[in-house]
């Protein structure tokens, strides 16, 4: 057994460091193509709405991924070592392999601040970090999803709780509407057996059940803008139902997001919740998890399980 500590990447999409780095980011997403001067005006105006300026969103990030170290060295000391791997944003996922190889590190494993399974998403990371371990010569597993993982199910069911107190008793709460939600992708993930669906729903139920909510569904936001159809209803659409219903009260719960971002932070607390006053209806968000101790005891677990099945052999 060799003494280099085993490689722990830590995946996530990626934000701009700060306002001025927003259109570097948007080129990205879009595959090298800028943005148009209005679509660059838009997604400026939605980060101004929601930093105003001053841009805290990237710290997010930094945190969880120093909270991942902390909790692996409590439980393994000097076993492992954390490097970070952005989709959109430095340091990329490359960066982060070559970070590590350059550390002298040739085993490694590879976890995505997404609990839930799509080819499209988490896949689409595993697959640039398998490539760049190869060119590297690191030998790397992959944690791909942990949707069910006691510790974030108990994480999220405390945030349903202490988020339906803010609506009053137990009669108040039992008038309240949970929305569950993830971010919308293609609908033709449908007929390629992606898992996404099945594991967002999987971690719905366990959730309501773990906080002893009845009263839930299941919706889409955040969809992208092209012309095939994406996954839904979007929760704007189920907000516009609901209200005819006669619903007053719904608590949003973004299970497929783990952190602070643009999708919570405008597409739910400023798009959505304006939405739902204009139609009567109080609309309420649990919190993210961000660096919660629960999610970085999952997030060390997973990556030690993962490290176990490589040929260093179990760590710590």
């Amino acid at each position: 057994m060799t003494n280099r500590p085993v490689g722990v990447l830590v995946m996530s999409y990626g934000t701009p460091k700060s306002m001025d780095h927003i259109e570097a980011y948007y080129t990205h997403i879009r595959r090298g193509h800028p943005p148009t001067p209005e679509q660059l005006a838009e997604l400026t105006a939605r980060y101004e709405a929601i930093v105003g300026g001053v841009f805290p969103l990237r710290e997010n990030t930094d945190r969880q991924a120093a909270g991942v170290q902390a909790q692996l060295d409590r439980e393994h000391p000097g076993a492992y070592k954390v490097y970070q791997g952005l989709k959109h944003a430095e340091p990329f996922i490359e960066d982060g392999v070559k970070a590590m190889a350059a550390d002298g590190i040739r085993e490694a494993v590879g976890i995505v601040l997404a609990p839930h399974y799509s080819v499209m998403s988490v896949g689409s990371y595993i697959k640039r970090a398998r490539e760049a371990a190869e060119a590297e010569g690191i030998q790397m597993a992959f944690v791909e999803s942990y949707h069910l993982h006691p510790k974030l199910i108990e994480a999220i069911a405390v945030r349903l709780r202490s988020a339906l107190a803010r609506f009053g008793g137990p009669e108040e709460q039992r008038r309240v509407k949970v929305l569950f939600s993830a971010h919308s992708l293609p609908e033709r993930i449908l007929s390629m057996g992606d898992p996404y669906v099945d594991q967002l729903l999987a971690t719905s139920r366990a959730a309501a059940e773990a906080a002893g909510v009845a009263d839930w569904e299941f919706t889409w936001q955040s969809a992208g803008r092209t012309n095939e159809p994406w996954l839904g209803p979007d929760i704007l659409d189920m907000l516009d139902r609901l209200a005819k219903e006669g619903v007053k009260a719904v608590l949003s719960a973004p299970i497929g997001f783990v952190s602070d971002h643009l999708e919570v932070l405008y597409d739910l607390d400023i798009e959505a919740k304006q939405f739902a006053a204009e139609r009567g209806i109080r609309f309420e968000r649990i919190d993210m998890l961000n660096d919660d101790p629960l999610y970085m005891e999952t997030l060390a677990e997973l990556a030690a399980e993962a490290a176990a099945g490589l040929p260093v052999g179990k760590r710590g």
